[in-house]
């Protein structure tokens, strides 16, 4: 077999050739320079960030046969010996198939001999997590009283599970993630070196689908070379990914902020029609977003595709930042309860429709004002959808208009409405409902004219007091009398028990006082009473709804 796969064929053989943990390379390069060798060293991080690879380098660094360098030469016999694994003083174990005490201390029996080759014994053991408490017994004592030409180099993906005790006897290293634009970098240096061809949009795809591991990245390249027979393209990578071409994103985020519903289904069709991956797919948006969130935040922000800052900044600058971030909230909860939907594809577009309907700017805030106001005699009404325009259109006199109401009673004249309307009476009729209602139930009015109501709030509810209550309640009452009101609300105690709801409240106690006194002077509980020698709980007495 004369293919060598490419995660292998370049695994990085010198310091210098470690992409994205400059800051462990400083700090094993100043050890050797300096000759502060320590017995133990740690290196976590999570896979394919370069662990193993570390500690093989520094194994060369160490037995190098022109002494101790942080530059091994990599032509003598030890450099040649420990790139192939045969070098005998270098013991590497896999300790996820060795957790057993027995091999543990078969392991350590030969610790205390002198290498026979090299200057150091270095005992590499990968995902030391994995050893039994026993084995970590076993080689703690040698962790804390080593030979001096012993050297041991742990590597692990969960330090999380390792002994405390262990722990405290190693230098740790943490491994970084890499990001996209070294990941993206490297695999571009690498094709070039293997000349072949490729479509720079599909790296940054490929670096994404990494998450963070330079092996995963090769292994992925490996396989979209093969996909594109001897190539890399853009679409082959996609489909391989089960990805989705950028611009879909970008349609999807269009159709959004355009509040097109019907644009937005067809784009959830056409994604279904792709067999994308819609996990994936919601990855490529979530990353979207975020970028987007970057820009609006600080717009000269690197990105990590700088080819799609054109788009993404007109979205930034067209959309509302918390609109960004509700966005990008239902994605990722979405994303996580996606495997619950009947369908992934059901579950998607619910996503997407998600999106579309709980956009603040979106929402049809005046629809079920004028539901709620027209009777149920009522057959058809002239009433727009929006009550925007007949506000912007002020009435030419207020005291001669006349008006046709939208509730059943015998009022008809403007004055007999506005001037000597009871707030109660037409408060239930209006049905509001949320934070609206509850303001409007705690106001009485305090004085009232043709064309304008003051209304005294009770001070306990002032935090219901805001610009958007006030605004819906006067779109509500403009609605209820056919014509524009202006209102005044002042926050205060006076007349605050007529109130909406201290006249409801003050029924509901005379209701419960009187059905507590019907179940006292009723016959039968009395006689229940002295039979069992029992008394009533009061505060189970309740009212009966009617």
């Amino acid at each position: 077999m004369n293919y060598q796969a490419l995660a292998r064929k370049w695994r990085p053989t010198q310091f210098n050739e470690v992409v994205g943990q400059q800051h462990v390379v400083d700090a094993l390069t100043h050890a050797l320079k300096t000759q502060r060798l320590h017995h133990a060293y740690l290196f976590t991080g999570t896979r394919g960030v370069g662990k193993t690879t570390l500690a093989r380098i520094f194994a060369k660094c160490l037995n190098c046969d022109n002494g101790v360098t942080d530059t091994p030469c990599g032509t003598c016999a030890s450099c040649e010996e420990i790139a192939q694994g045969r070098f005998i003083d270098l013991i590497e174990v896999d300790a996820a198939s060795r957790t057993k005490v027995e091999d543990t201390r078969e392991l350590l029996d030969n610790v205390q001999y002198a290498p026979t080759r090299g200057r150091y014994k270095i005992y590499i053991i990968d995902e030391v997590h994995m050893l039994s408490g026993h084995s970590f017994n076993a080689l703690l004592k040698t962790l804390e009283e080593p030979p001096e030409h012993v050297i041991f180099l742990l590597a692990t993906t969960d330090p999380q599970k390792l002994p405390i005790t262990v722990l405290s006897r190693c230098l740790q290293f943490h491994l970084k993630n890499m990001p996209v634009t070294a990941i993206t970098a490297q695999v571009k240096n690498i094709l070039g070196k293997e000349k072949i061809l490729f479509e720079p949009e599909a790296l940054s795809y490929i670096a994404q689908s990494a998450n963070g591991s330079m092996r995963d990245a090769l292994s992925i390249l490996d396989q979209a070379i093969a996909h594109g027979q001897g190539q890399i393209q853009t679409a082959k990578v996609l489909a391989m990914l089960g990805s989705l071409d950028k611009q879909h994103t970008i349609n999807l985020l269009t159709a959004l902020q355009q509040n097109d519903g019907q644009a937005l289904l067809q784009l959830c069709q056409h994604i279904a029609e792709l067999a994308a991956d819609y996990q994936q797919v919601l990855a490529d948006l979530l990353h979207c977003l975020a970028e987007i969130a970057i820009l609006q935040a600080v717009p000269d922000a690197q990105l990590a595709d700088e080819t799609q800052r054109n788009a993404l900044t007109q979205f930034a600058d067209n959309i509302s930042k918390e609109n960004i971030q509700l966005y990008y909230q239902i994605a990722l909860i979405g994303n996580k309860d996606l495997t619950y939907a009947p369908s992934l594809q059901t579950g998607f577009t619910m996503i997407m429709l998600r999106m579309l309907s709980f956009t603040p700017s979106a929402e049809p805030t005046t629809k079920p004002l004028l539901k709620t106001s027209v009777p149920a005699n009522k057959t058809s009404t002239k009433t727009p959808p929006q009550i925007q325009k007949p506000m912007a259109t002020p009435t030419t006199s207020n005291k001669t208009e006349t008006f046709e109401p939208n509730v059943s009673n015998n009022i008809e004249s403007e004055s007999a409405t506005l001037s000597n309307f009871d707030w109660t009476q037409t408060l239930a009729e209006l049905s509001l409902s949320g934070p609206l209602g509850i303001l409007a139930k705690h106001c009485t009015v305090k004085t009232k004219t043709n064309d304008k109501i003051i209304f005294i709030l009770d001070a306990q509810q002032a935090p219901l007091l805001t610009e958007r209550n006030k605004e819906r309640l006067i779109e509500a009452i403009t609605t209820y009398f056919k014509k524009k009101i202006s209102i005044e609300i002042e926050v205060g105690k006076s007349n605050i028990a007529t109130t909406p709801a201290s006249i409801a409240k003050k029924a509901a106690n005379q209701a419960q006082e009187k059905a507590q006194e019907s179940i006292k002077k009723d016959s039968n509980v009395k006689a229940i009473l002295e039979q069992f020698n029992a008394t009533i709980n009061m505060s189970s007495v309740k009212t009966k709804e009617e």
